[in-house]
């Protein structure tokens, strides 16, 4: 099992870092990065692309904490085990959604 959750660290390490990767493209100091020209003329295009923006970083970042909170999980030795009924989360619904702290029942 010690292999397994190597393996499944590894993933959640790679797809950390490549979640920060997309994360630091789209902001600059927590703000969405847009380089347009000041004087742009159609500033609804400007706000209407900031805004899709600002909902991709925010998906990637509530990403970020799920995959943060499954390496606590596997560090504190509770990965693959429900967080309301303490029982095993199916190997089924783990290959499916890795980070899950749940199990079909209380999902």
């Amino acid at each position: 099992m010690a292999d397994k959750h190597a393996e499944i660290r590894a993933e959640f390490e790679k797809e950390r870092a490549h979640l920060l990767e997309r994360i630091d493209e789209l902001t600059v100091g927590g703000e969405i990065d847009l380089d347009f020209d000041d004087d742009f003329a159609d500033r609804g295009q400007v706000a209407s692309e900031k805004g899709e923006h600002r909902v991709l970083a925010d998906t990637l970042e509530a990403q970020l904490k799920l995959v943060e909170k499954a390496l606590a999980r596997l560090d504190e030795g509770t990965y693959g085990t429900c967080s309301v009924c303490d029982k095993p989360i199916s190997a089924e619904r783990l290959e499916v959604l890795p980070a899950t702290d749940r199990c079909i029942d209380h999902a």
